[in-house]
């Protein structure tokens, strides 16, 4: 601590004004202030050289108390250091500990000091300072000693001098900041606000701002187009003579396909479409040629080769898909029920081509109902052969859609287990078109609020927070899974509900499922599978509607073209007599539901949407969902 009282005492009398600070006893001040009397009067009378001894080592200056100013330690046992200065018969003092390990800055106190002499020489109006000029301003001697006590700056202490005479005391203790603001040019925010104000409206003013050309300047400009335009066809015309010209100078290759792939009326010489309904001309454009046969299933399927070493199976090589290191971004993430779907479903199927016919000529059929295509081949001889192609839509950028597998099980009416799993996949651009460039963008994950459980592949994605990710990987061919997700059971939204009823009377066994849609779909079912499991071969078999009965399987099918909405339940029914030795109970029966839909929204609620508004990152494509294990029993 710089200084703990500060006091004004005059030569001859009692003390003026005593000011210490919270922590500091009064009673110890006014020892010290007795202790500097009694020390100031015996140097003065100079009568006793064993006190000239005594304080000599703890003066300042040659003669102690003689100058103007200067500092001296008093007390026996408590010992403090006062730092004083004269004006005129009136001493002010600043009273401090007396530390000798530089643990107290004296300079500080003394600038305490020297700021307040600068406030009684400011209040007396010069140096002229008595005691009763003092009496006179005492309040403000009081409040400004007790401010510089705690600490003021230069600033604020100009102002204060400046407000004691005609001012009020409130002005000079509470204009802190504002003095200082105004000696120091700054401006307070009340005045500035004004400003900020008017800056923000000009520039909604200006970025709002929209205007239109006059029709003056649109039809100046469609003049002076078109005067260009024959010069810029001129132009054109030169460059394709030039282009026409080098083509004629480059040699022909030999290799090359032959001009007549362009021509649509004829696709093979010789050959012409006929009317002829009976379909001779077709038989006998058809003799001598060998139609070759399409190799076993076996032999599309992966080839797995054992490699035996010398102390057990060392594996062996899969040529397939490889499905481990795809799982491995997704480990613990595989139960069909839980959260989790196998990853065998990351690895992308690949299918056999199907068959082109006879060298891609689909119009050429052979058997009775070739009548009716060759008809319909005839609608469209005019067209050329390109617009007959579907042509496949250029990808603009990355796309995303969602694709879910719902399992459920049902007991009759009840349903006794449901699950959801949905899973994210992004489509880059192809590797031909990005080159090296890498597909970089954030999006947003909305409708999560029935999530249970949430997966992503860390080498490709990267969580922000609040539903927010941000995608970097290079380019590829086929479709990326980046996150998986499970639905809670309670909260899975069911597209079908289904109901097994059995009877068993005497050898006769009586089946039915009954099955309605989920009003809250967007769109109906398309193309459902049911399918039902025998407990027997059946003989005789009755079914309603008509369906497909596989005897190697044991298993019905039916094939639904479309569920509705809303409406009456629909209804399969089966009879057939098994054994009547068999218990009722024994004989389980069990359905099986298929469907595959192609959704705008997500079945779950789930949605993507960009990281800003307006802005374009990703392309959402069509969504989809199919059934997982889907039965009833």
């Amino acid at each position: 601590m710089s200084c703990l009282a500060l006091s004004l005492q005059p030569a001859n009398g009692s003390d003026i004004l005593l000011q210490t600070r919270e922590w500091f006893p009064p009673s110890r001040a006014l020892g010290a202030l007795s202790a500097f009397r009694q020390t100031r009067r015996a140097f003065a009378a100079n009568k006793n050289s064993a006190l000239d001894d005594a304080y000599a080592a703890e003066s300042i200056g040659d003669d102690p108390l003689a100058a103007s100013s200067g500092q001296v330690i008093v007390g026996v046992e408590s010992r403090y250091r006062v730092v004083y200065r004269l004006v005129n018969g009136i001493y002010v003092l600043g009273i401090t500990v007396a530390d000798h390990d530089n643990s107290v800055n004296v300079f500080e106190c003394i600038h305490i000091v020297n700021q307040a002499v600068s406030v009684v020489v400011t209040a007396c109006r010069g140096v002229d300072v008595t005691p009763e000029k003092l009496g006179r301003k005492y309040a403000e001697i009081y409040m400004a000693l007790d401010i510089v006590l705690r600490g003021v700056s230069n600033i604020r202490l100009a102002a204060m001098l400046a407000t004691m005479h005609g001012e009020s005391i409130a002005k000079m203790v509470h204009s802190a900041v504002d003095s200082e603001n105004k000696i120091r040019g700054a401006e307070n925010w009340s005045s500035v606000e004004v400003h900020s104000v008017e800056h923000q409206a000009g520039i909604d003013a200006f970025s709002n701002v929209r205007f239109e050309l006059p029709q003056e300047t649109l039809e100046a400009g469609d003049e002076v187009a078109a005067s260009l335009a024959p010069a810029a066809a001129e132009q054109q015309e030169e460059l394709q003579q030039k282009q026409k010209q080098e083509e004629s100078q480059v040699e022909k290759d030999p290799f090359a396909a032959s001009d007549a792939i362009n021509k649509p009326q004829e696709l093979v010489e010789g050959f012409k479409k006929t009317k002829d309904p009976s379909g001779t001309d077709l038989t006998t454009a058809l003799e001598g040629l060998d139609v070759t046969t399409l190799p076993p299933p076996e032999a599309t399927q992966s080839t797995h080769i054992n490699v035996e070493g010398f102390e057990g199976n060392y594996g062996g090589v899969e040529f397939g898909n490889e499905q481990t290191s795809i799982g491995e971004a997704f480990e613990g993430f595989n139960d069909a029920w839980g959260g989790g779907l196998d990853p065998s479903e990351f690895v992308g199927t690949t299918k056999a081509p199907k068959p082109q016919g006879l060298g891609g000529v689909e119009l050429l059929q052979t058997g009775p109902d070739a009548a009716p295509k060759a008809a319909a081949a005839e609608s469209g001889a005019g067209t050329p052969l390109e617009n007959l192609l579907v042509k496949k839509t250029e990808m603009k950028g990355p796309e995303m859609y969602i694709s879910e597998e719902i399992s459920a099980e049902f007991r009759e009416s009840v349903l006794a287990r449901v699950g959801l799993m949905g899973v994210v996949y992004l489509k880059t651009l192809p590797p031909k078109t990005a080159g090296d460039k890498e597909t970089e963008f954030s999006f947003r994950v909305e409708g999560t609020s029935s999530v249970k459980r949430f997966a992503m592949q860390s080498s490709r994605v990267s969580s922000l927070g609040n539903g927010m990710f941000h995608v970097r990987t290079a380019a590829s061919e086929e479709p990326i899974p980046i996150m998986k997700y499970s639905l809670l059971p309670r909260l899975t939204p069911l597209p079908l509900r289904v109901r097994l009823i059995k009877r068993h009377t005497g050898s006769l066994l009586s089946v039915m499922i009954q099955y309605a849609s989920n009003p809250d779909l967007l769109s109906p079912l398309h193309d459902v599978t049911f399918i039902l499991k025998l407990p027997v071969d059946p003989t005789l078999l009755k079914v309603s509607p008509k369906a497909v009965l596989n005897r190697s399987e044991r298993e019905i099918k039916w094939l639904v073209p479309e569920i509705p909405l809303k409406g009456t339940p629909g209804r399969l029914r089966v009879r057939m007599p098994v054994d009547s030795s068999e218990d009722d109970d024994e004989v389980e029966m069990v359905g099986y539901v298929k469907f595959s839909e192609q959704v705008t929204q997500s079945l779950s609620g789930v949605c993507l949407r960009p990281a800003s508004e307006g802005k374009t990152d990703f392309y959402e494509v069509s969504h989809r969902f199919d059934s997982g294990v889907y039965m009833c029993n």
